[in-house]
């Protein structure tokens, strides 16, 4: 073999290499399902807008399905030409409106947040899952897991007291069988409030499992519980 072919063999061994990498990047090793409470996300300095539905409801609302590693890294925005595509979802829009709402402002219906989170999050499960699946998936998982009721069950209220971390794990641990993830954000006074809830599960996007890896927690001892 001429240094012609010797190039074009290198060339061709390249793209093979790249091919495989980016095949790679869109294989993942379980799901974080992101719950948020809605008090925790308005109740700081930059607000938030209610969707044109009108105020939420008083629940814990989905932020997202993340694809995760077992190492603490994700994949993201895996397949630009796979778009959101709302036809797609059209029986969803009513149940996504009331249990995936969007906070963000200015007002809006929730495409864009839905959008967002397909693009970034669901085109990486498309080998699993595709975009309708992706949605009724998530909305399944936030109905099982009922949080509100499990920490409610606890004597854990939304009243702007504070409770113990420990306790919040624990009361959501019995709810569901698997230790969660919990993520704290501050008020405008800096107190530390419940934000989200981080439960795992499998590839297939449809079984509560132990978390191979927690996302790393800042929360102190003791968490207040916003009013919404």
């Amino acid at each position: 073999m001429g240094p012609k072919g010797w190039f074009i063999l290198k060339v061709l061994m390249f793209q093979g290499l790249f091919i495989s990498h980016s095949q790679e990047q869109e294989d993942f090793d379980f799901f974080y399902l992101v719950l948020q409470w809605p008090g925790a996300y308005c109740d700081t300095k930059r607000s938030c807008c209610y969707p044109t539905s009108g105020k939420p409801a008083a629940d814990f609302g989905i932020h997202g399905l993340w694809p995760n590693y077992k190492d603490g890294s994700y994949p993201s925005n895996c397949n630009p030409d796979s778009e959101f595509d709302k036809s797609q979802i059209t029986d969803l829009v009513s149940s996504l409106k009331k249990t995936w709402p969007t906070l963000a402002c200015p007002s809006n219906e929730g495409f864009k947040f839905w959008k967002h989170e397909w693009e970034k999050h669901g085109t990486c499960s498309e080998s699993v899952m595709d975009q309708h699946e992706y949605f009724e998936n998530s909305l399944k998982l936030r109905d099982r897991a009922n949080l509100f009721q499990a920490l409610t069950n606890s004597g854990i209220k939304p009243d702007d007291r504070f409770y113990d971390l420990e306790k919040i794990r624990k009361a959501i641990k019995d709810e569901i069988g698997f230790t969660p993830g919990i993520e704290c954000n501050k008020d405008p006074e800096r107190n530390d409030q419940l934000h989200q809830i981080y439960i795992c599960v499998d590839t297939s996007g449809t079984e509560f499992i132990k978390c191979p890896i927690l996302p790393r927690e800042r929360c102190p001892s003791r968490l207040q519980f916003a009013k919404f």
